[in-house]
């Protein structure tokens, strides 16, 4: 049962790592004029992609590296660890910042 779990897990990971480059394919920049308000907007979404597409390598990398060489398993789960909170900080900005901005029209 547990592998089943990995197994599911792993493939769940690549699976948000397509999701990843989709949405910054999408987010890639256009020459267009916006306001401020969208542009952090995007911003904090295109960072959101970003950090969780270096957890999804991560992710990847510690699986294909060999168990003996502990200091870059080491390195890979910090960068794990640092990407998946830098991640959820962003996305716990994103209504933040909508908020703040809501308060400073009105």
């Amino acid at each position: 049962m547990h592998s089943v779990n990995l197994v599911c897990h792993d493939f769940f990971v690549l699976l948000s790592s397509i999701a990843c480059i989709a949405g910054l394919l999408l987010l890639w920049e256009r020459k267009q004029e916006k306001d401020e308000t969208e542009e952090t907007e995007r911003i904090l979404f295109r960072m959101s992609f970003s950090y969780w597409l270096v957890y999804c390598v991560a992710f990847a990398i510690q699986k294909i590296v060999l168990p003996d060489w502990e200091t870059v398993m080491m390195t890979l789960k910090i960068t794990a660890a640092l990407s998946y909170f830098l991640t959820f900080s962003c996305i716990i900005s994103l209504p933040l910042h909508k908020l703040a901005m809501r308060h400073v029209e009105e």
